[in-house]
């Protein structure tokens, strides 16, 4: 059996340096503010300066990795003698499915003894996260990449997607809402809370009136559609500079559940682009999403 390794991308939001202890390869994806040629990735500007950067205006845009892109990143481990189990970011959210999947039939042709697969997650943001560090662990069990392969085709599904938004400007500019629904909203304190269903989509499944409110209904959430025991639950939150609503919901699941949230991260740029400053996460594994 060859070796192989994850490869995953900087979409994830796992931070600076749990993938190197996941042994996760990180492609980076890229950034840029409007009317400057300046790209960037995740942590070559900070995320407080680019959230602040946001809430003065600045309108960031994301780039998907291109197939060169991809070509060089895989051929790299291809070279070593590695097989790639890559698993992309959400194909419902960007075309880093399709442009893998071009490299990948590329790349076969000149190195047929290698084997190179590509799993949608269908999932973004620490969901993302969660499913690579949930394959990382099964990997060090020893499972081949064709097991590995479709534990995460089965596991998938059961990554459950909850997230509230401090202002609907940005889902405005990303066409997940009507302006005029914006407006209204943001004069009636309304705060959605949204998820990502199984095609990999964010969908607006509740209105709430109040912040509040919003941070409490996730919890909630966690509670309906949980699994695991919470002492040996791993759960994640990510937030797009609100530390302290993160802290909110924290202390409101263990309150509530007596889980312990394991990991605490920034939402990258590359996702808090199209969801704002003020956007609060909650990812978990549950009965369904």
């Amino acid at each position: 059996m060859n070796d192989y390794i994850i490869i995953a991308d900087s979409a994830c939001d796992l931070g600076n340096d749990i993938p190197g202890k996941l042994k996760v390869k990180i492609i980076d994806m890229k950034f840029s503010f409007e009317n400057s040629p300046e790209e960037h990735t995740n942590y070559s500007m900070p995320c407080k300066d680019f959230y602040k950067a946001m809430r003065a205006g600045s309108v960031s845009k994301t780039t998907a990795v291109n197939v060169s892109e991809y070509v060089s990143a895989f051929e790299e481990e291809l070279i070593k003698g590695n097989d790639i189990l890559y698993i992309c970011f959400s194909s419902g959210l960007s075309m880093q499915h399709h442009f893998s999947k071009v490299a990948a039939k590329e790349l076969i042709e000149k190195y047929p003894e290698r084997k190179i697969e590509i799993v949608d997650s269908l999932c973004a943001s620490g969901g993302y996260g969660l499913l690579v560090t949930l394959a990382a662990k099964k990997r060090d069990e020893g499972v081949s990449i064709d097991e590995l392969k479709t534990y995460v085709l089965e596991k998938r599904l059961n990554i459950c997607h909850w997230f509230t938004v401090d202002n609907l400007e940005y889902l405005r500019r990303g066409g997940r809402l009507s302006a005029g629904t914006a407006l209204i909203g943001g004069i009636l304190g309304i705060k959605p809370v949204l998820h990502t269903d199984d095609n990999g989509k964010l969908v607006n499944v509740y209105k709430v009136r109040g912040r509040k409110a919003s941070l409490s209904l996730i919890a909630d959430k966690y509670g309906e559609l949980s699994v695991n025991p919470p002492k040996e639950d791993i759960v994640y939150l990510c937030h797009a500079d609100c530390p302290e609503d993160a802290k909110t919901v924290k202390h409101m699941l263990y309150d509530r559940y007596g889980v312990k949230v394991k990991l605490i991260t920034d939402i990258s740029p590359i996702i808090g682009s199209h969801s704002g400053p003020g956007t609060l996460a909650l990812f978990f594994e549950g009965k369904h999403r």
